[in-house]
């Protein structure tokens, strides 16, 4: 049986570029309002869903468990891409689920 869970939240980035993994002290946590039971595999898909930036913003997350995630703006940089990782607020929002 599966469980899903929805939210959103008001996300920016004021912090340049994340280009190291594992640099995880400009991410945002977000708790589930309940905690899936222990053990479960949780999935968490997240969408920006608004368009208040000229550029386009990406998002990594980081440490999915069953009683939250982490978050983090990345705006989008190279291939071409001149992003400096800074980005206005807008609305992301999550779906988190087991399988």
């Amino acid at each position: 049986m599966s469980i899903i869970q929805t939210g959103k939240l008001n996300l920016s980035s004021e912090n340049p570029v994340e280009k190291k993994g594992g640099q995880t002290h400009t991410f945002t946590r977000v708790d589930f309002p309940t905690p899936f039971p222990s053990g479960s595999d949780v999935i968490v898909q997240v969408t920006v869903q608004t368009f208040n930036g000229p550029e386009t913003p990406g998002l990594r997350l980081h440490d999915v468990s069953e009683t939250g995630f982490s978050i983090r703006m990345n705006e989008l940089f190279g291939a071409g891409v001149t992003g400096d990782g800074t980005h206005v607020r807008e609305t992301v929002g999550w779906t988190a689920y087991t399988v």
